[in-house]
């Protein structure tokens, strides 16, 4: 379950600039900052569906190459997504609010559990439905470094609040690059107290088609061996 679940395995992983060397965040990247939040919140905030495909890059401490991947999501308002892996195989993952499942065709399986029990996966999620705001769940940064996003927009660092949740304690921030004009999520880049780096680019982006709910239900093949999926966390 590569999206929802952190550890040391690549396949239950979930999502630089330079940290540090920098002073104090100044006045006028603070503005910056709070500019891109809130235009990057409305566009979010007007959007009820939306289909995008993805890649992912991992970079996992310890091993000198990054593992890629690809694929295509779905998200519908309220609390709708569905996360297809294409490349290099295929995997389904499906989130109705707090209820997981996700399908692994090669092995005939489907894991059932709760997003909130699965560690590094609900802020990412939060993010990408734009539902919840911004500076309840994060310490809103600049990101420091010189590096910006396309069209020179200030990168946006979330560091979360609350640390001893399931699904923050072994995240250690998040970065988050925007789309000009748009102010659509263009990457999201996930760093872990453990060193691990899972970085997400979407492109292709068609909000509100009117997904119908049809895209998000799966019924689980007869074939397939249902199981609960473990609970990843950190000590």
């Amino acid at each position: 379950m590569r999206l929802l679940l952190s550890g040391a395995v690549l396949s239950l992983l979930l999502v630089a600039s330079a940290w540090g060397g920098e002073g104090p965040a100044d006045e006028k990247a603070l503005q910056e900052v709070r500019e891109v939040v809130k235009q990057l919140q409305a566009r979010y905030e007007k959007t009820k569906d939306l289909q995008a495909d993805f890649s992912q890059k991992t970079r996992i401490e310890g091993f000198e190459r990054p593992v890629t991947s690809s694929g295509k999501v779905y998200i519908k308002k309220p609390g709708r997504l569905r996360w297809d892996y294409l490349d290099p195989a295929n995997e389904e993952i499906y989130v109705n609010h707090d209820d997981v499942k996700v399908y692994v065709p090669e092995h005939k399986q489907v894991l059932v559990g709760k997003l909130t029990q699965m560690a590094a996966s609900k802020a990412p999620l939060e993010l990408l439905q734009g539902a919840a705001k911004l500076e309840e769940s994060f310490e809103i940064e600049p990101t420091t470094g010189k590096e910006r996003g396309v069209g020179g927009i200030r990168l946006i660092t979330l560091i979360p609040k609350a640390k001893d949740q399931e699904s923050t304690r072994s995240l250690q921030r998040i970065v988050v690059e925007v789309f000009p004009k748009t102010y659509f999520i263009r990457t999201v880049s996930l760093y872990e107290i453990s060193g691990n780096v899972a970085t997400f680019e979407f492109s292709g982006l068609k909000p509100n088609l009117g997904l119908g709910n049809e895209v998000f239900d799966f019924k689980a093949p007869p074939d397939a061996e249902v199981v609960k999926a473990p609970v990843f966390s950190v000590p």
